[in-house]
């Protein structure tokens, strides 16, 4: 059992050790290889996914709800700890709601599950993505478009996979191909990104970050077990679930926070400690999840 959830994890915490000594040594300027990450090699991995497989949408309702309630119901549970020791709510509740579902959720899923995992997780994906612009940016910023989540090419590309799926268009392998081929950058890319943005820690805000660090996954799983245990949903859906709702907070909650000036050090401190603090977690839950 520790061989096979060494073989989970080693893979997905060996590339971001990369990127992190890389990033270490080199101090490389991620931004164009980010957005070339969301604009071009996530869609397309998205697209690829979505559109090559075929979805029973009535059958992974219930999972995408589950999913939607961990995010959103999480940070419910964490606002008395942000009111009790005064931290303000914008900045410690959207890294706690909003996880890595993209940078470890993905890679995660594939390596325990197999690729039969990679629909079930990119949907949930997409739900935590969607809701993170949706909820999270009016969280932070009342004024923020949310509209604009309707443009951006990861949730295009998902729309126009899930469609030809949908509709059983067969592509011609000379389009899907290099599609494909795209896609593959993405989940390697966002590991070493994670990696490189790990070398920004700082420890000055550790008592928000721990905090969260625990809470982020406490919260999750107390959800996900609630959820479960009043909603019916195949095993397999039930792990996925639970490996969803114990992942560590997204990077992209330090992006926004950045923008807006909502105390990005104190969120760089939560989702950095939250995403190494997953070291620890990811593999006790992999213990509980995966059949001995």
């Amino acid at each position: 059992m520790i061989q096979q959830i060494l073989s989970i994890v080693f893979p997905v915490f060996g590339i971001v050790m990369v990127g992190y000594v890389y990033g270490r040594r080199y101090q490389p300027d991620m931004s164009v290889a980010n957005k070339f990450n969301l604009d071009v090699f996530i869609p397309a991995l998205l697209f690829a996914i979505l559109s090559t497989r075929d979805f029973d949408i009535a059958n992974l309702g219930a999972l995408l709800i589950g999913g939607a309630a961990v995010v959103l119901l999480s940070g419910l549970l964490a606002l008395p700890f942000a009111r009790f020791y005064g931290w303000d709510t914008k900045t410690f509740l959207p890294p706690i709601m909003f996880n890595n579902s993209g940078n470890m959720g993905l890679p995660l899923a594939l390596f325990a599950y197999g690729e039969k995992a990679l629909p079930a997780a990119v949907l949930l994906f997409i739900v935590e993505n969607s809701l993170h612009f949706l909820v999270g940016m009016k969280m932070i910023d009342r004024s923020a478009s949310v509209g604009q989540i309707f443009k951006t090419p990861m949730l295009l590309a998902s729309a126009l996979g899930l469609s030809v799926s949908l509709l059983h268009i067969e592509l011609p392998v000379a389009i899907v191909r290099p599609i494909e081929m795209i896609g593959d950058i993405a989940i390697p890319l966002m590991l070493i990104a994670l990696g490189v943005r790990l070398t920004n820690v700082n420890l000055s805000d550790w008592k928000i970050g721990l905090a969260a660090t625990i809470l982020t996954p406490l919260t999750g799983l107390i959800i996900a077990i609630g959820y479960i245990s009043l909603v019916a949903m195949p095993a397999e859906h039930v792990s996925y679930l639970i490996l969803f709702a114990a992942l560590p907070p997204a990077v992209l909650n330090y992006m926004i926070a950045e923008k807006y000036q909502q105390e990005p050090a104190k969120v760089a401190s939560i989702v950095m400690l939250g995403n190494l603090g997953s070291v620890v977690v990811i593999p006790l839950v992999l213990w509980f999840i995966l059949p001995h």
